[in-house]
């Protein structure tokens, strides 16, 4: 790291960083944010001539405390006539922020597409925002290591500065913070930075989050959704995306058996020749074959292991495994097969008989609401009939463009404050694909909808607004994009 000064018109910025190790490219997006000159309009002198988005530093002879000098047109805001119309650009930027009606879009600094459609998608949950803003008041706990509590406060402001900006954000800090806490993401190439998968990206920093939010004692963010969910701990991030799994572990040649639990972040979606359909995978995924010392054999065996869903989360995250290691070619390959998966997700026969009692009631008031839209009279059937199991298409148009229940209000029409109750009936709120065959090339890019319904697609710094239709789209079969994580949001009802 070096550390020089940029002069550009009548202004001098001093004590300019230049990390040698990153591409130059990444240097013109701090100057950008400095002067509001696009780096495709930047021209800086260095030895050789202009300097280039590729070159390589330690090719340029660029010393300490020198002063570097910088040409380019600033981009301008036109100000409209006193009594004309007014247009987007001749707003203050807090307004404009509001009229774009979704979020900046993120530099790539050097194949870090996988990062920022990562960010992308956690930015738009807004109770993990509100988590980090009261991490902001409580500080750092003596059980989060630095490196975690750093990455934590590089996330709280990087989701800042995406709700303020109109224009792109370069995620400086947070990407170095992230190579620091986890160094894989930091492998060069060649001298490049290397293509990363998105998945590892996504569960990492989820982890690092949990590590940091479980500490801050954010009871009042879960009371008010803990229904049903995988922990009575006031656990923000486990109240918003853990799982809890409850399986049986049943050895068929000596007749053991065994259950264990379990939280994780995400479900996963096996691929194969048989597998269609989200569903399909979600059911694979959940039977497995596992190998391991059977006390009454006296030796290894092969154990069958059945798990359930037991506890839900605010949001469901699942993963199409798509790529695995192929050894003939010594890197990861990809399955492009075709998986659909739909808008809205029925989780109901994935859940432990436990879990399926707990959301029949819930599930019936759903389900009469919608009948009532209809003209319908409401259910007679008995709360343990089941035919009482409310389908996606029972539950369609039930929730508004939020994804939150049209029915959450008392009879009175007053809001419940009292909690809410999971129906196991979830919404599509964000998908993050790749295209490519291979995870360590390719790229990727997030699909994120708005609080207003509409869905936008972030491809790094040019955020596309996009037809709600075309999202399950991306679905595979080729090489377009294709579906890798997809986040859904529960459908909840006041407890």
């Amino acid at each position: 790291m070096i550390t020089v000064s940029v002069k550009w018109q009548k202004e001098l910025f001093q004590a300019v960083e230049i990390d040698t190790s990153q591409p130059a490219y990444v240097f013109k997006c701090q100057l950008y944010d400095l002067t509001g000159v696009p780096p495709e309009r930047q021209k800086i002198m260095v030895k050789g001539g202009l300097l280039k988005d590729d070159a390589d530093w330690s090719t340029l002879g660029v010393k300490q405390g020198q002063k570097l000098m910088m040409m380019g047109t600033a981009d301008e805001i036109i100000k409209a006539p006193e009594k004309g119309p007014v247009f987007m650009e001749d707003l203050p930027e807090e307004e404009q922020v509001v009229a774009l009606g979704h979020s900046a879009g993120l530099f790539n600094l050097g194949n870090t597409c996988y990062m920022n459609s990562t960010v992308q998608c956690l930015h738009s949950v807004p109770e993990l925002k509100s988590a980090l803003i009261q991490y902001s008041h409580s500080g750092r706990s003596n059980e989060v290591d630095q490196t975690s509590h750093m990455l934590t406060i590089a996330t709280r402001d990087l989701f800042n500065e995406l709700d303020k900006s109109v224009k792109p954000v370069a995620p400086m800090q947070f990407w170095m913070v992230l190579r620091k806490k986890y160094p894989q993401f930091g492998q060069l190439h060649n001298g490049v930075f290397m293509q990363q998968d998105a998945e590892e990206c996504w569960t990492q920093l989820l982890y690092t989050l949990s590590q940091s939010l479980s500490s801050t004692g954010s009871s009042s963010l879960t009371s008010s959704y803990m229904t049903f969910t995988c922990s009575e701990d006031p656990d923000t991030m486990k109240a918003l995306f853990g799982i809890e799994l409850v399986s049986r572990v049943h050895c068929q040649e000596s007749g053991e058996e065994s259950s264990e639990t379990e939280s994780v972040y995400s479900l996963k979606c096996h691929i194969s020749q048989e597998v269609n359909h989200l569903h399909e995978g979600l059911k694979h995924a959940l039977k497995s074959e596992l190998e391991k010392a059977s006390p009454s054999l006296g030796r290894s065996a092969i154990y069958l292991k059945e798990s359930r869903i037991n506890g839900l989360p605010r949001y469901l995250t699942v993963q199409f495994v798509r790529f695995f290691w192929k050894r003939e070619s010594n890197q990861k390959a990809k399955i492009l097969r075709k998986v659909d998966y739909p808008l809205e997700l029925d989780i109901y026969d994935l859940c432990s008989d436990d879990l399926r009692k707990k959301l029949e009631a819930p599930r019936k008031i759903l389900r009469d609401e919608e009948g009532k839209k209809l003209g319908l009279k409401a259910s007679e059937k008995s709360s343990g009939s089941k035919d009482n199991d409310v389908k996606m298409s029972d539950a369609e148009g039930s929730s508004n463009r939020s994804g939150e229940p049209s029915i959450a209000t008392s009879e009175e029409g007053v809001p419940s404050d009292s909690g809410t109750q999971m129906t196991g009936i979830y919404d599509l709120v964000a998908v993050l694909t790749h295209k490519g065959r291979s995870a360590d090339s390719g790229h990727y890019v997030a699909w994120v909808k708005q609080e207003s319904g509409k869905w936008i697609e972030f491809d790094d710094d040019s955020p596309i607004a996009q037809r709600e239709e075309d999202i399950t789209k991306l679905s595979g079969g080729g090489d377009w994009h294709m579906a890798y994580i997809c986040m859904y949001k529960a459908r909840v009802l006041p407890k």
